[in-house]
């Protein structure tokens, strides 16, 4: 599989919590590269530091030293305000603790980032929910608010949230992680689908090994310090519509 341009740099990355005697080294210097087109997997043990990566590669949490650049430009030399609109751009999250609004129903949760995100029509708005909704098998649900979806409905809209604005970089922390594996593979699907369709570009951070043969390189990171990456196993990319 051949990709697109680097897109995203990280070098010599380094993040510590804590100071003194208790402080933790959650980076240890470290540098990737991620590619247009790409899905790309994160994986070590609890602690490893594989969120704070993704914090920082995503513009959340400021790394102690190194440097991020995106499209050629330098994320942290950015002010606060440059990196919040680059990031309403360019990038989608889905995060572990789902992040949906309690008041919004699961359509609205979709729609608002269309309308107010890309400032599209309203009838543009809802036939693209409604598409995406589809896809992630939960358009029954498009008149329910978040304390009456299951978890794994949560996490499902969390993730059409993300990729509904088709971002070019989707940053995913366990995207799986409360659901089960027929509907993990379907949301990992999706994941390469934006991928190989839309050029954008994936890095998922995740535990289950059942993904590592749906992406295209596999990082592993260990007490802060990253490993040489090691390939995906491709798998034929099926249709999820």
């Amino acid at each position: 599989m051949s990709y697109g341009k680097r897109v995203l740099r990280g070098r010599h990355l380094m993040r510590s919590f804590g100071t003194g005697e208790t402080a933790t080294k959650a980076l240890d210097n470290v540098s990737l590269d991620l590619y247009q087109g790409q899905i790309a997997l994160l994986m070590g043990p609890s602690g490893s530091g594989k969120s704070t990566l993704l914090s920082v590669l995503s513009g959340l949490l400021k790394p102690d030293s190194g440097k991020v650049t995106v499209f050629g430009e330098d994320l942290w030399a950015m002010s606060d305000g440059d990196r919040e609109r680059f990031r309403l751009r360019y990038f989608g999250f889905i995060f572990q603790g789902y992040n949906l609004f309690p008041a919004l129903t699961t359509r609205q949760q979709l729609e608002m980032v269309l309308r107010w995100g890309e400032g599209a029509p309203y009838k543009e708005a809802r036939w693209r929910t409604d598409e995406m909704l589809s896809r992630l098998g939960i358009a029954k649900k498009a008149h329910l608010r978040p304390a009456q979806l299951s978890g794994g409905e949560k996490q499902r809209v969390a993730i059409g949230r993300a990729l509904i604005k088709q971002p070019a970089f989707c940053f995913a922390d366990e995207p799986t992680a409360a659901l089960d594996w027929a509907h993990g593979e379907q949301v990992i699907e999706l994941l390469r689908a934006a991928a190989r369709e839309q050029e954008a570009t994936i890095l998922v951070v995740a535990h289950d090994a059942r993904i590592v043969p749906y992406t295209d390189l596999v990082f592993h990171l260990q007490d802060g310090s990253l490993e040489e990456p090691t390939m995906g196993t491709e798998q034929p990319l099926r249709s999820v519509s």
